[in-house]
């Protein structure tokens, strides 16, 4: 997906104690992507800008997509990420530089490496499901990864079990005893939680993740603290365990990994480590040369990057703190 630089400050919830720091709520805000979706951007805020190295969470629908063409975003580049789509209602068919041509219906995962260069776009079929509801995140990639080759998986069969009112279902990672088939390149845990009854249920975490909770549908609470769709709760490090409970049909995404050390700058589709990188990136995307590739199947006209901005940009920390 395209990314815009729109972010917004953190709050503290009500509710969150001095005693507990580590739990901010961060509401989404609105992005439109493409001409007919808008999604939810949690991921990355000020001064909050990464769970792990999950540095980039949006959250869209659930929206009516009978009468309309659903989602529609164009050829575009990526560099130094994996993208994480996860659907929740809806399909969507991604085509990227590599020659994948593959559809996504919920259950599945799709996860694209960008390494060193891709492009890919994400469409609705002519003839696709009325509602479109799900998630697409980026994991920043280290070094390096960052620099490697290009790849693209689809899992159709993740780990899915139930512990008393809770379904869960294993994205990337490992998580109570359970491992995901997707490849990933640092310690890092997405797992989506199903709730069937309002009793609590306690998830263990590891003390030197950090985690955030991301309330896909259905009202919810984590640690003590209510929150709605479409907003992300980020819990910290240190912990050993959380509680959250929700109503008959909450659907939560947890996700957490080991703090990412390596500031990152951020711009457009592009992660890299310095200004000179992304210019480096963007000239090669306008330029059209080899590094991005053709999009398979996609006659559509690639997406032009935008300006750079007139200043010089610099890398931040996973807290926003300004290097180099």
């Amino acid at each position: 997906m395209e990314r815009t630089e729109s972010m917004l400050a953190q709050t503290r919830p009500p509710g969150v104690a001095d005693a507990d720091p580590g739990s901010v709520l961060l509401p989404g805000h609105d992005v439109p992507l493409g001409r007919y979706t808008t999604v939810r951007r949690l991921l990355p805020q000020r001064p909050r800008r990464m769970v792990g190295a999950w540095c980039f969470v949006d959250h869209f629908g659930p929206d009516d997509v009978a009468e309309r063409p659903g989602m529609e975003v164009p050829p575009h580049p990526h560099t130094g990420l994996q993208t994480v789509t996860w659907l929740l209602d809806g399909e969507i068919i991604h085509r990227d530089s590599l020659g994948n041509v593959q559809p996504i219906r919920p259950g599945q995962l799709n996860v694209m490496t960008s390494g060193h260069g891709i492009s890919h776009s994400e469409r609705s079929p002519a003839a696709h499901p009325p509602v479109m509801h799900g998630v697409q995140l980026w994991v920043a990639l280290p070094d390096p990864a960052r620099a490697g080759s290009a790849g693209f998986a689809h899992h159709a069969d993740l780990p899915r079990w139930r512990d008393d009112d809770v379904t869960f279902t294993l994205l990337v990672g490992d998580f109570a005893g359970q491992r995901s088939p997707a490849v990933v390149h640092t310690p890092l845990v997405g797992v989506q939680l199903e709730l069937s009854g309002e009793a609590p249920a306690t998830l263990p975490l590891r003390p030197d993740f950090e985690y955030a909770v991301l309330a896909m549908s259905g009202s919810a609470e984590a640690a003590g603290v209510g929150f709605e769709p479409g907003a992300l709760l980020y819990l910290g490090t240190g912990r050993s365990e959380v509680t959250v409970r929700g109503g008959t049909g909450a659907r939560l995404l947890l996700l957490g990994g080991a703090p990412f050390e390596e500031p990152l700058v951020m711009w457009w589709n592009f992660v890299g480590r310095s200004h000179e990188e992304v210019v480096a990136a963007r000239e090669d995307w306008m330029a059209g040369g080899e590094r991005f590739g053709v999009v398979a199947d996609d006659a559509a006209p690639p997406l032009p990057a935008p300006a750079l901005p007139t200043t010089r940009l610099k890398a931040r920390d996973r807290t926003g703190g300004l290097h180099g």
